[in-house]
């Protein structure tokens, strides 16, 4: 492990304010400290492949029926969320056993069923109010006309059960006394493929105030290898990390050099790159609110959007690791000692 440590803050005064770039950038990463860095290896040990790829298994099933919005099988997924949190005594935001924000028909102009954002939510020590979601949509694309089901087990099967894992690692972290001194609020979405409606409604209509959502971190596939590393599976593609704060480009790079070495890949983060990815998943609506966003994706895969993105071709070592690269940014972002710095727009 290559140990850095970095400090909470960017701050800038007195002479700072006439610092080249160059100084400015160099001056953000001597201030980032990372926080707790031994708890952060021991609470993200909890997440572990073989827990990934039991609730994939059931996640991507069959039964399931491809989780089109608002349909039977995507109900059942919803429940099993549901069900998950309440048996990891993780909290609804809402309180009791309400994890469900509906969204009614009418909001998708009666074209699909009515439909929920499930949302579990671990309260923070000391800036409770101040928020950081992670999120990943939980629906997919059904069944064709021929009967094939879309299993959906990269898309998005895979940020569903990160999600899940990582709300566990925090919950337990915070029985043993380290809850995060701000709120987490894991974020399952629903509409994504549909037009990122869950992700939009939920901005529209915030559980918590938006200007008090200091990041989102979204999740939309990352089981999975793209042609580009087939050699080199060891990286996952970071899009919109420096978009809206410098600072949380170089906590997510200071967080992977601490603990994971991983290949932070930004090819798909240039301002005018042609697939747009940065427009494409839930993370975009909370940009458009300015809030600071990393979006974590595998890049597409030949079963991209076919009935053959099954689980047994998920590769739940990486699964583990990417999952685990998400949760320690989160941990730091919940526990530095000052919110992040928005620079840009």
């Amino acid at each position: 492990m290559k140990v850095i440590l970095f400090a909470s803050a960017f701050v800038l005064v007195g002479s700072c304010a006439t610092l080249s770039h160059k100084e400015k950038i160099q001056a953000i990463k001597d201030n980032i400290k990372i926080h707790q860095p031994n708890h952060i290896e021991q609470f993200a040990q909890t997440i572990t492949a073989s827990e990934l790829k039991e609730h994939l298994y059931v996640f991507s099933s069959d039964s399931l029926k491809g989780r089109k919005v608002g349909s039977t099988g995507h109900k059942k997924g919803v429940k099993y969320l549901k069900d998950y949190y309440i048996s990891e005594d993780i909290a609804s935001p809402y309180g009791g056993l309400n994890y469900y924000q509906n969204i009614p028909n009418a909001y998708f102009d009666n074209k699909y069923n009515s439909s929920e954002n499930v949302l579990a939510y671990i309260k923070g020590t000391e800036k409770p109010k101040e928020v950081i979601i992670i999120s990943a949509h939980h629906d997919h694309l059904g069944i064709d006309l021929d009967g094939n089901i879309y299993n959906g087990a990269d898309d998005n099967g895979s940020g569903t059960v990160a999600l899940m894992e990582m709300a566990q690692a925090f919950k337990e972290a915070k029985n043993n006394g380290y809850g995060p001194k701000r709120s987490i609020l894991f974020l399952h979405v629903t509409a994504e493929e549909v037009g990122l409606q869950g992700s939009k409604y939920y901005t529209e209509n915030p559980v918590f105030l938006l200007k008090n959502t200091i990041a989102n971190l979204n999740i939309d596939m990352i089981g999975r290898v793209d042609k580009y590393h087939v050699e080199d599976p060891n990286y996952v593609y970071i899009i919109g990390a420096n978009r809206l704060s410098t600072e949380l480009f170089y906590i997510s790079e200071a967080i992977n050099d601490a603990f994971f070495d991983i290949d932070l890949d930004y090819k798909y983060n240039a301002e005018h790159e042609l697939n747009r990815y940065y427009y494409r998943s839930d993370h975009y609506n909370f940009a458009n609110h300015n809030i600071p966003v990393i979006f974590y994706f595998n890049g597409e895969h030949g079963d991209y959007h076919k009935v053959t993105d099954t689980p047994d071709k998920i590769n739940f070592q990486l699964l583990e690791k990417r999952t685990r690269l998400i949760f320690a940014t989160a941990w730091q972002l919940a526990n530095q000692k000052n919110r992040i710095i928005i620079d840009k727009s």
